[in-house]
């Protein structure tokens, strides 16, 4: 499953996220939701621990200037590339 994060992980059910998440998926941290890469947050932390592949979306870390802030384990992404996960994962959650 692909899950989309466009709010900030303070202004969300970030927590039923994390709940739900699964082996094998995808999360794709776009627009605020961003901020759930920064190095060293509690919301990183957790994505972390999870058995998921993080994304970001590269325009809203450049946008946010957040560039230098975006922890590793993060992978950044164009939209071309976005586009590709959401080929490759059929089902998807927008939180």
């Amino acid at each position: 499953m692909l899950h989309t994060l466009i709010h900030s992980p303070f202004q969300c059910d970030f927590n039923a996220m994390l709940r739900l998440l699964a082996a094998g998926d995808d999360v794709l941290l776009l627009q605020d939701g961003v901020l759930a890469a920064l190095e060293g947050s509690q919301a990183l932390e957790s994505l972390r621990l999870a058995p998921i592949s993080l994304y970001v979306l590269q325009e809203d870390v450049m946008a946010r200037g957040l560039s230098a802030q975006i922890s590793s384990i993060a992978t950044a992404v164009s939209y071309t590339e976005f586009v590709a996960l959401t080929v490759k994962q059929t089902q998807q959650i927008a939180w």
